[in-house]
């Protein structure tokens, strides 16, 4: 029997397990990202950036990427905004030794009172994107652990 190459997909990141994570899933059929959850009931205070974590990790093709958006009605009835405009997971994220490539959402409280998440709440939608190489390209870090780990 022949065995399937993984494409591209998500999974549930280790010590994450027992947590009830629901991988993420598009709503529609048209739709272009996948409904990312929370992991844990969150408050996020005023003007406060904040990790909520997902329990999530993706896996990829080495020319893609993951890109993270909060929901389109996430900052008209939250007042929440990603904190980082766009959420970049590289292919070589997943898996890294530092947190198994946890996906997590860096989201931003704009408004004057404590924003509550609730675990299993939709925080953000997920997008698989194709990138491109220049000619000259000499990138040559390995990556070792997440947030801000390379150029350091």
């Amino acid at each position: 029997m022949k065995t399937l190459e993984k494409i591209r997909g998500f999974e549930i990141a280790k010590g994450f397990e027992k947590e009830g994570v629901n991988l993420p899933k598009r709503a529609t059929t048209h739709a272009a990202g996948y409904d990312i959850e929370s992991i844990e009931d969150t408050i996020i205070q005023p003007n406060e950036f904040k990790l909520v974590g997902t329990g999530v990790k993706a896996y990829m093709q080495r020319d893609e990427f993951l890109a993270l958006y909060v929901r389109s009605s996430t900052p008209l009835k939250k007042g929440l905004l990603k904190g980082n405009g766009v959420g970049v997971i590289d292919s070589d994220y997943y898996s890294n030794p530092s947190n198994d490539g946890h996906i997590m959402m860096q989201l931003l409280n704009v408004t004057n009172e404590p924003v509550i998440i609730q675990k299993g709440e939709r925080i953000g939608q997920a997008v698989f994107q194709k990138f491109l190489l220049t000619d000259d390209d000499i990138a040559g870090e390995e990556r070792t652990s997440g947030f801000g780990s390379t150029g350091k």
